[in-house]
């Protein structure tokens, strides 16, 4: 098929994607539950993204139809119920033989400091603070980090709305790594959480993140679960049927003392650990390793990487990283194709950005990478590979592809590989030539 014509089949079935609901149900016993999700209307016959909770707890997701007709509960319901399986036994307690790391995550969660840098985005980020406000965490400060603001709408919106239950910071320098190490010079919590302003954080996200650092002292990270709060665009449900953001429904702990087998090339392959958007670190250990590398990160010519580069930093400090799926926030997905096209390149840049910034600064594990080096290839042309699939559909268990992904974002993505190096020491150069300016 000649490249225009393959082109023009790749915008036909980008355009066909239709929309999908998006929903809760909470199975307790032989009652059910049914929400619609974050700023959704109610559930009604057609395809939906259900979030499948037992005991308020997620444990999957399913894609299913309702008939016209039908009433959506009974039969969102009984597919959960075929399909899931009960919920698992209460995790060991701490202290119990095996992995440390996988110590129950019950106990007092820490006093927690949740930060959220933004940029002139004053309307998401009052609903993101509403559910911040919102949480069931005995003990937290919200702190927002506003990011070279052009206008004083974020700090008028803080000051109004929310008076001393926020808690504003102005950082005059671009960049979200930027952003979040002023956040977290600024905090006071034992562990400080990071989110984005485009989130609706469940009542529990903050009590669930937190919770496994009073069961494991050598605990340096924690990540959880990200979800759609809306599939209405073609691109939202392109990128959520492709994986989106979630990490699964298996809680993990990433230990440097044991590495995992099925993980040949740990620690670098950071993005399967979590995302930026949900993610928690013991303040202390954060600091120690120098947080978040100035040079990576959005709003800065490396496009992306300072999440990556803190959590492979933490473990290379030998503290353990432990994904939770039960902190969960819903993510407002970009709406649009040229959306995804940025993505895809800043997604391969902010990779290759990240490994980059590592080796820059620590030189000493130059030989374990380079001994990954090969694997790590052939990582990078799975993972940038035009993953087709059969038919059409919706997104449903993460990681099975129901809508074949478009050569050109994955063109795009290892373009950003390529670019990505080059782009942290341009950045690099940028801050050095700020930091001069300012003497």
């Amino acid at each position: 098929m000649a490249r225009s014509a393959r082109a023009q089949e790749e915008i036909r079935r980008f355009l066909d994607i239709g929309a999908v609901q998006v929903a809760e149900l909470d199975l307790d016993g032989d009652e059910a539950v049914l929400r619609p999700g974050p700023g959704s209307p109610p559930v009604r016959h057609g395809e939906v993204f259900v979030l499948v909770r037992q005991g308020g707890r997620p444990v999957r997701t399913l894609l299913a139809r309702v008939p016209e007709g039908a009433d959506a509960k009974s039969v969102l319901a009984a597919r959960a119920r075929a399909e899931c399986a009960p919920a698992p036994a209460p995790a060991r307690a701490p202290g119990a033989a095996g992995n440390p790391g996988e110590a129950g995550e019950s106990g007092e969660p820490p006093y927690t400091s949740a930060v959220i840098a933004t940029r002139e985005r004053a309307g998401q980020l009052a609903r993101a603070l509403d559910s911040l406000l919102a949480q069931d965490h005995p003990r937290f400060e919200i702190v927002v980090v506003d990011n070279a603001p052009v206008t004083s709408e974020t700090r008028e919106l803080v000051e109004r709305k929310y008076a001393e239950r926020v808690r504003y910071v102005c950082e005059p320098v671009p960049g979200l790594a930027v952003a979040h190490n002023t956040g977290l010079a600024a905090v006071r919590g034992e562990v400080v959480a990071f989110t984005d302003d485009d989130v609706v954080a469940d009542p529990r996200w903050l009590t669930e993140l937190t919770a496994p650092f009073a069961a494991d002292p050598g605990l340096g990270c924690s990540t959880g679960l990200i979800l759609p709060a809306r599939l209405t665009t073609p691109a939202q449900v392109l990128l959520e049927s492709h994986g989106g953001f979630a990490k699964g429904f298996t809680p993990r702990t990433y230990d440097p003392v044991r590495p995992p087998g099925d993980e040949p090339l740990f620690p670098f392959t950071a993005g399967r650990f979590g995302s930026g958007a949900n993610m928690a670190f013991r303040t202390a250990v954060l600091r120690e390793v120098g947080g978040f590398d100035p040079a990576t990160g959005a709003g800065t010519a490396a496009r992306g990487g300072d999440d990556l580069y803190g959590f492979v930093r933490v473990l290379t400090q030998g503290h353990r990283l432990r994904y939770t799926p039960h902190a969960l926030v819903w993510h407002h997905h970009r709406e649009t194709w040229r959306d995804l096209e940025t993505q895809a390149y800043g997604y391969g840049a902010g990779l290759t950005a990240y490994l980059t910034a590592v080796l820059v600064n620590r030189p000493a594990l130059l030989p374990a990478f380079l001994a990954r080096l090969p694997r790590g290839l052939a990582h990078a042309r799975t993972l940038t590979a035009v993953r087709e699939t059969e038919g059409g559909g919706a997104p449903g268990d993460h990681d099975v592809r129901t809508h074949p992904w478009p050569r050109r974002l994955s063109r795009l993505q290892r373009r950003g590989m390529v670019y990505g190096p080059v782009g942290y020491l341009r950045a690099r150069r940028a801050l050095r030539a700020r930091v001069e300016g300012a003497r």
